[in-house]
């Protein structure tokens, strides 16, 4: 898998990809967590940011956090990314600043 480095950082980030195929089949890399999914709405957290998937009849066929991709199937009608969330790092890294 592709990957790149932040630059002033020890940190990896996955590259982030969307294939969709017919809106019955989309294949997503860069996952880092699935935050909640319905028939109506899968909630990933991604390298970009948040990744709300809307659709009809939805379910993930394939996960794989290890590699960042999901796999999702049903009728998609909508993807929409909220912010990318601030890298704030781990609890001591912030209270030893």
């Amino acid at each position: 898998m592709d990957q790149r480095s932040i630059e002033g950082s020890s940190m990896r980030m996955r590259s982030h990809c969307i294939h969709i195929d017919n809106r019955e089949l989309s294949s997503i890399t860069g996952v880092k967590d699935v935050i909640s999914f319905n028939e109506q709405e899968i909630v990933l957290a991604t390298e970009a940011g948040d990744l709300h998937i809307d659709g009809d009849g939805m379910r993930i066929t394939k996960l794989n956090l290890d590699d960042g991709q999901v796999i999702v199937e049903g009728h998609i009608i909508a993807f929409e990314y909220t912010e990318a969330p601030e890298e704030r790092g781990s609890l001591f890294s912030r209270m030893f600043r």
